[in-house]
């Protein structure tokens, strides 16, 4: 229940109001709300950790006494935590527990302006095992995942912890248990990234399993890790690097290409050729990490222009507001976002456009 309180003074300018202070948005107000009893302790979080969220995020005063939350400020302000509070409550009521994470995003989609209800966003189930849930955690990923549904080839592009490839590996595994397609393939071009395969010990699928791995792990993280080695001897789940797609069709199947900024333009094309009846492509990359050698375009950054307007292909964009690793991967994306910016302007004849440039021009100096 939400009562709202008295609008103070419209001439008295308060913290923050900017402008004159003298608008609507700048008016003293005051909000109480009633919550369930059974609601408090997940609102609170444990050791109050949501409230210490909501109190840094939010410019309106917070004061909770049992199962009333008292909110003061300016009404634009008292407005907006009403409604991340509400969302925030409607979380529990859905048997959600609620994080300063969920905090933190509820806040962001809300100040984003979308008319998407988090509540919603957030309680999106996709897979469930022992315990743990796999779900969207911002509206551009519940928008990349909506997107793999309704169509037929999805380029997931972002920067890193954003959800890419984890939650495509997660849609695989729905659609393989739903029965809608009777086979994952997984696939990786092996492009080196300051290392080399020769230095590897092994054969050559040892010296390729590293590249790998990532897919393996995430396999593990939805499935019954007794199950996946027969699952990949009878074929149904495929992990291998992009060559061994060449020449192939590939049908009834939900194909994932990880890492797709280290293709070159014509291996995209070659495995997007390869999509058969019954299947569906994601293609997941970051274009801003790309280690190909010098002078090779990356095949994701011009399939862009290519595709864009050809029916059935999606592309999704996420960004640092997506990341769902610990809060400060989001901020270091964003410096590096800046140095990028910057650079070209006072050093970019040093620092070549992507790590396998950088790495030649470093041993040219030498």
């Amino acid at each position: 229940m939400r009562t709202p309180g008295e609008i103070g003074d419209p001439t008295t300018p308060t913290a923050g109001g900017g402008g004159n202070g003298t608008g609507p948005a700048a008016r003293t107000a005051r909000s109480s709300i009633e919550l369930a009893p059974e609601s408090v302790f997940g609102f609170l979080g444990s050791a109050d950790e949501n409230l210490r969220e909501l109190e840094r995020l939010l410019d309106a005063d917070i004061h909770v006494r049992g199962n009333a939350v008292t909110l003061t400020g300016r009404a634009a302000d008292v407005a907006l935590a009403e409604r991340v509070i509400e969302q925030l409550v409607a979380l529990t009521g859905r048997n959600r527990v609620v994080t300063p994470e969920a905090v933190r995003h509820t806040y962001a989609m809300l100040t984003e302006g979308s008319s998407d209800s988090p509540a919603e966003v957030l309680s999106l189930d996709i897979l469930s095992r022992r315990g743990k849930t796999i779900r969207p955690k911002t509206l551009n990923q519940k928008r990349y995942v909506d997107a793999i549904d309704e169509h037929t080839v999805v380029f997931g592009i972002g920067p890193a912890g954003t959800g890419k490839t984890y939650l495509a590996v997660a849609k695989a595994v729905q659609a393989l248990q739903n029965k809608q397609i009777s086979r994952i393939i997984l696939t990786r071009p092996a492009v080196e990234a300051g290392e080399r395969l020769g230095f590897l010990p092994g054969t050559l699928n040892e010296k390729i399993d590293p590249y790998l791995r990532p897919l393996y792990d995430s396999l593990h993280d939805m499935m019954d890790p007794e199950s996946i080695p027969k699952l990949m001897q009878s074929g149904v789940i495929e992990v291998a690097p992009l060559a061994y797609m060449r020449g192939r069709t590939l049908n009834d199947s939900f194909i994932i290409l990880d890492e797709a900024q280290n293709t070159t333009p014509e291996q995209m094309k070659m495995f997007l050729t390869r999509l058969g009846f019954g299947s569906k492509i994601v293609v997941t990359g970051d274009v801003t990490q790309v280690d190909l050698p010098g002078g090779t375009r990356s095949g994701l950054r011009v399939v862009s222009d290519i595709l864009t307007d050809v029916e059935d292909i999606h592309f999704a964009q996420l960004t640092s507001s997506d990341v769902v690793r610990h809060r400060l991967v989001a901020d270091i994306v964003d410096a590096y976002e800046r140095y990028e910016a910057d650079r070209p302007a006072v050093a970019a004849p040093h620092y070549p456009g992507n790590r396998a440039q950088r790495r030649a021009a470093e041993r040219s100096r030498r």
